[in-house]
């Protein structure tokens, strides 16, 4: 792999790991046109060393609220920082559920499948568009709230699908505070990434070449750099609820994507 095009791809999946315009979606888009022709393997480590360095700039982001969360949670009492893991516990079961029983099924709709990403970015327009104009309240993500998210999390699998758009405007939709339902969307991903990276690490699929080390390595750091940036922007858009600019984006890129692919 280019070191320009590991500069691009790593600054793609910082951007839009938090953003919500789909990382997996854009992670595809940039591959087709940059012509990579990486072997499986090869990609897959490639992926696997960007979700590293966006899970890693999550944990940066919330290093407060990620230490305050476990000091709480030693204290072992049934106070609002166990509660809060907990609901993160939760809304991991069915991504990790149908991650796991379909991932076949999942890895078989990446590689260039440009017209699903321009109508699953259509999608998450819609989705967009529709918690943009939701009411402001001051409500905590429940228990209820937390599975139902974890579902919103599991369908972004789906390349296109964003999950932080996913998952912030389903918590939205269920009438939570835009704030809180960004921290909990930020943070419930960070455990999955980490097991999603061992699992494909102790699967033995991944195939390391020592060329690529510099390519791998200036990647993570674009990842990394431009994952805090998009992190800490992303809490301010919806907070101030400016998600209706990324809906448009969705849909001209899903538009974008869906003529690219009728004429390729």
């Amino acid at each position: 792999m280019e070191i320009i095009d590991a500069i691009i791809l790593g600054i793609i999946q910082g951007l839009t790991e938090f953003l919500p315009v789909s990382s997996s979606g854009h992670l595809e888009l940039g591959k087709a046109l940059l012509g990579d022709n990486s072997l499986p393997e090869e990609s897959l480590l490639f992926t696997v060393v960007l979700h590293f360095a966006t899970a890693l700039s999550t944990i940066v982001v919330f290093r407060k609220d990620i230490l305050d969360l476990i000091k709480g949670a030693l204290k072992f009492k049934w106070n609002e920082d166990l509660q809060f893991i907990s609901k993160i516990a939760l809304s991991m079961i069915p991504a990790a559920f149908i991650g796991y029983t379909f991932e076949s099924e999942f890895a078989e709709l990446f590689g260039n499948n440009i017209k699903l990403v321009g109508f699953m970015l259509i999608i998450t327009a819609l989705l967009l568009y529709l918690a943009d104009k939701a009411k402001s309240t001051e409500k905590k993500v429940s228990f209820s709230n937390a599975l139902v998210i974890g579902f919103a999390q599991a369908i972004a699998m789906l390349p296109g699908i964003s999950r932080s758009g996913a998952t912030i405007s389903t918590s939205v939709l269920l009438g939570n505070d835009k704030t809180k339902a960004a921290r909990f969307s930020f943070l419930m991903v960070v455990p999955l990434i980490f097991g999603k990276i061992a699992k494909d690490v102790l699967s033995g699929d991944l195939s390391y070449d020592s060329g690529n080390f510099t390519a791998l390595s200036i990647g993570f750091i674009a990842a990394f750099v431009s994952g805090i940036f998009a992190c800490t922007w992303m809490i301010a858009l919806v907070k101030k609820s400016k998600l209706t600019y990324f809906a448009i984006y969705c849909a001209i890129v899903g538009v974008i994507a869906i003529v690219f692919s009728l004429l390729n």
